[in-house]
């Protein structure tokens, strides 16, 4: 006789399933009543449930507290991670990039850019060109025979570049013209 599970014979573990807490049963059941919700209030009504944050009206703490300082999460560079063990799968030959990881499967949603990290074995010899790459990633290829091309990454200026200060600072005054 075999001991495998099958649909008719499976069950769940012990212990894992519970009786649901039965409301409003009567008094005797224990929860009767209100039901182990209290007396009156707002945490007693139906659709009674308050945000997160919420101080009964009064001004919450996140906007009492001033705004101060900056935050760059708006410019940071956020990159898909593909790591060579799913190179090693991949049968695509020729010059490998975002678009061809994309049609592979291996690259989904909205990213600024691939990022090949280092896990893995691998022996292929693939021509890459992606935006970046780790450095146990970068020696794994190269020891194989492959080529790594990485693309252009776009690059803020630093503030006291001459770049920025070209464009917001003022054009000098032409001197006035000489009268003889």
């Amino acid at each position: 006789m075999s001991s495998s599970i099958r649909l008719h014979n499976s069950k769940p573990r012990p212990g894992s399933r519970h009786r649901v807490k039965r409301l409003g049963c009567g008094e005797s059941s224990g929860h009767g009543k209100t039901s182990g919700k209290g007396h009156k209030g707002q945490k007693a009504r139906s659709g009674g449930s308050i945000r997160l944050g919420f101080e009964g009206g009064q001004m919450p703490l996140i906007r009492r507290l001033p705004k101060r300082g900056f935050n760059n999460a708006a410019f940071k560079i956020t990159y898909a991670p593909v790591n060579l063990g799913d190179l090693e799968k991949l049968s695509v030959s020729g010059v490998i990039d975002e678009k061809a990881l994309r049609e592979a499967g291996l690259v989904n949603g909205n990213w600024n850019g691939v990022k090949i990290l280092g896990s893995g074995d691998f022996t292929k010899k693939l021509s890459l060109k992606v935006d970046a790459i780790s450095a146990s990633a970068r020696e794994k290829i190269e020891k194989a025979g492959g080529s790594i091309e990485l693309v252009a990454a776009k690059v803020y200026p630093a503030r006291n570049s001459t770049k920025v200060n070209a464009k917001t600072s003022r054009p000098a005054k032409k001197p006035a013209a000489v009268q003889a």
